[in-house]
């Protein structure tokens, strides 16, 4: 097995750009930004002062949703996809092998969603 390239994560995802992601697209033609005004004031996000760990980026957690509606996946599949499929994690904002949304925290943020809503 070869060593990898200090460069081969970040060529492995040129690749599936190039190769027509279509999260890729999405991202482009969807301002996801436009959002966070209204998720931040909505959802009451404060400013982490209270000492606890800051909760994830409201408009990444959105994109979660809205990929999870998408394919149809429960939270447990969904917390496995995030964690599993680099594009995703791209498209979602989070680094490999850093922190990302488990089960209970997509539950918790969709919940939030629909508690604001009505």
């Amino acid at each position: 097995m070869n060593p990898m390239s200090l460069f081969s994560l970040s060529e492995h995802l040129e690749r599936l750009s190039k190769d027509g992601d279509p999260l890729a697209v999405l991202s482009a033609t969807v301002d996801f930004e436009y959002f966070r005004d209204w998720l931040v004031e909505g959802l009451g996000y404060g400013d982490g002062s209270r000492g606890r760990r800051p909760p994830f980026d409201p408009v990444s957690m959105f994109k979660v949703l809205t990929l999870q509606a998408q394919h149809n996946l429960s939270d447990a599949k969904m917390e496995f996809m995030i964690r599993g499929r680099l594009s995703w994690m791209r498209f979602l904002g989070f680094e490999l092998g850093g922190v990302t949304p488990a089960e209970n925290k997509i539950r918790h943020f969709r919940n939030r969603m629909t508690e604001t809503a009505t």
